[in-house]
């Protein structure tokens, strides 16, 4: 206990200076591989906090690592500061009132995620420092979570090749250990070629790619019947072929989100939505093309790590918010649905209880969430590293994620309590694991029997590149 108390203590006496750098990122809205203002701020508050900086990891310009200590294990805190399209809001205003601007912002939380992995990992810092002690931390400054896999590339090119454990969290509405459930995923452009021609004129002369793009969504739908309940098909138009409908379109480009429980389900099921693209060429007499432009893992979890953070989110207790945290995120409920609000419980495996705001317990280790379920790159992390990753209450019960409503909370009182707090559980789990060798032994066994059937390939295929330069063209996780 003397342990947590004094990491607790490094956490508070550096925590104003991680709320002050959320708030900047905050108003930083970038999109993935495009975050250079965020990437340089937490660059710089690396440098002034005493780490050892490594720019463009991966190479990737707007990845940054930055490593304090000597010898001993290699805890990686992982922070992430990119934003999404859509999504600009006013702080701390319960109605619709987007920024003037290009309109991102950071709808799921990570302006807070960074700035609060980056607070933990230096307060393990000035603990090691403190007491002498052998063991590295190094906080990872992650860009393009949401649809860019960077962490994918960045474990393709061996960033995390000598870590013992890697800890996260990302912002919730409850406080507690992330059930590790994720959908594996990948991104998959479907560019189609035909002929043009006068629509009126000589219809027959041409070939539409956009008949094609329409032939191939019609297949993918009947489809949905026939693969397993909890996979997901979205798409998007990214050509449509013009605006002209006296011209038969030549060429069109539809893009594929596919998930699947796991990489397994995932590659079969991408298999099938190729099918169907060759069929709408065939159907149209055109050509496709297929390029992938990135893909994520399931997430693997790991029993010893999720017992040691849930050991130290019931010591800590949940976040002190107070009255007027209640009372704005009452403002907020009242711009939701009643659907919300039940989903939100749901998903945590929690009873429902509609006149609850704000977090005020830690949600059961054993607790089996209901619902949906996303994707994160984080997952690919965690089949290579044995990864434990908290839920940190941040907003009101109920708040949609990737919504206004998540970015109008992104600077409030009861976001920067949730910070600071979550950044303490996941320092108290570093040191529990730096003070306790054979915890970090547990986790590799743990995750070595997990991988043993089925080792990890990357899903990202060798000549896919990170899309740099290609602000907001892979968003949304």
């Amino acid at each position: 206990m003397q342990n947590t108390e004094e990491i607790w203590r490094l956490v508070d006496a550096k925590s104003e200076d991680f709320i002050a750098l959320s708030d900047r990122i905050w108003g930083m809205p970038e999109l993935c591989y495009a975050e250079h203002r965020s990437c340089a701020e937490h660059t710089a508050m690396l440098e002034r906090q005493g780490f050892r900086v490594a720019r463009a990891v991966a190479g990737i310009p707007t990845a940054v690592m930055g490593e304090a200590g000597e010898g001993g294990p290699v805890i990686a805190i992982l922070g992430e500061y990119d934003a999404l399209p859509g999504l600009s809001q006013e702080a701390g205003v319960a109605e619709r009132r987007p920024l003037p601007g290009d309109g991102s912002g950071h709808g799921c939380g990570h302006n807070l995620l960074g700035a609060a992995s980056m607070l933990a990992a230096t307060a393990v810092k000035d603990w090691l420092e403190r007491n002498g002690l052998p063991g590295r931390v190094r906080y990872y400054g992650c860009p393009a979570e949401e649809g860019g896999a960077a962490k994918g590339f960045m474990v393709r090119a061996g960033a995390f090749d000598d870590v013992d454990i890697a800890i996260s969290w990302h912002p919730a509405a409850f406080s507690g250990v992330n059930e590790p459930v994720s959908l594996a995923n990948t991104r998959i452009d479907f560019t189609f070629t035909g002929r043009s021609s006068h629509a009126a004129a000589a219809p027959h002369l041409g070939r539409s790619a956009l008949d094609a793009v329409e032939l191939m969504n019609v297949g993918v739908n009947y489809m949905r019947e026939h693969m397993p309940s909890d996979a997901r098909v979205h798409y998007a138009y990214l050509d449509a072929g013009g605006i002209a409908p006296n011209v038969v379109q030549g060429r069109a480009t539809v893009r594929y989100l596919i998930r699947a429980r796991d990489l397994a389900e995932l590659n079969a099921l991408v298999a099938r939505v190729r099918r169907i693209a060759e069929g709408a060429a065939l159907m149209t007499e055109t050509a496709v093309a297929a390029k992938v432009v990135s893909a994520v893992s399931n997430l693997l979890g790991n029993a010893p790590l999720e017992q040691a953070m849930h050991d130290n989110l019931l010591r800590l207790g949940p976040p002190p918010f107070d009255e007027a945290d209640r009372a704005f995120a009452r403002e907020i409920r009242a711009t939701l649905k009643e659907e919300d609000i039940v989903a939100a419980f749901r998903r945590h495996g929690l009873p429902v209880d509609r006149d609850k705001p704000l977090c005020d317990l830690i949600v059961p280790l054993e607790a089996k969430g209901e619902g949906g379920v996303g994707s994160t790159d984080v997952g690919d992390v965690s089949w290579v590293v044995p990864t434990v990753q908290a839920r940190g209450a941040t907003y009101a019960i109920g708040t949609p994620g990737h919504s206004w409503q998540l970015t109008a909370q992104g600077k409030t009182p009861a976001a920067h309590k949730g910070l600071v707090h979550v950044a303490k559980v996941m320092a108290g789990t570093a040191v529990d694991a730096l003070r306790d060798p054979d915890l970090i032994a547990r986790a590799k066994a743990d995750h070595r029997a997990r991988t043993a059937a089925t080792p990890y390939v990357c899903p990202l295929p060798p000549e896919v590149q990170p899309p740099i330069g290609m602000s907001g063209g892979v968003a949304g996780a």
